[in-house]
């Protein structure tokens, strides 16, 4: 039997629906792990980073029509998509990150350490602008559970 204090601040008291979005948001994880480390890398010869904010994505607006399509998209808007699903799984799982400065707090951490353990491991680069978009991406997500938590609560 599931232990019911595991969620004790879960926003839901039905168990089969918090457990629910528990498997959810561990497929999401490993889904998001084969993205982010596993799918089309490969090892870099050094480090590659950005620190200036908005660099990047000026960059990709600005100099738009130098990339394709798919290129472009996926780093604006694959960047705030992807991390929808943190904002709205956070709060869902613990109430705590109803709060934007909690999720945004929590979000630029868990970021901040994917974005390190890709440089480090040099699969990809620490980009600044990437935590921008990812965290806009969850903030993003919270809108939309919070509009669902209250609509619930009635």
């Amino acid at each position: 039997m599931i232990d019911v204090k595991l969620y004790r601040k879960a926003f839901s008291r039905h168990t089969g629906f918090n457990v629910t979005v528990t498997l959810l948001a561990l497929l999401y994880a490993l889904i998001m792990l084969n993205l982010l480390f596993l799918r089309n890398r490969f090892m870099m010869d050094g480090y590659a980073y950005n620190l200036i904010p908005f660099d990047t994505i000026k960059h990709y607006v600005v100099y738009r029509d130098h990339f394709n399509f798919d290129t472009w998209f996926k780093n604006l808007f694959g960047n705030l998509v992807l991390f929808i699903p943190i904002g709205m799984f956070l709060p869902l799982l613990n109430t705590r990150f109803r709060s934007s400065l909690m999720l945004i707090a929590a979000t630029v951490i868990i970021i901040g350490i994917i974005e390190t353990a890709q440089m480090l491991l040099r699969v990809g680069s620490f980009d600044i602008d990437d935590i921008i978009l990812n965290t806009a991406g969850a903030w993003i997500g919270l809108m939309l559970t919070r509009s669902f938590m209250r609509r619930e609560k009635r």
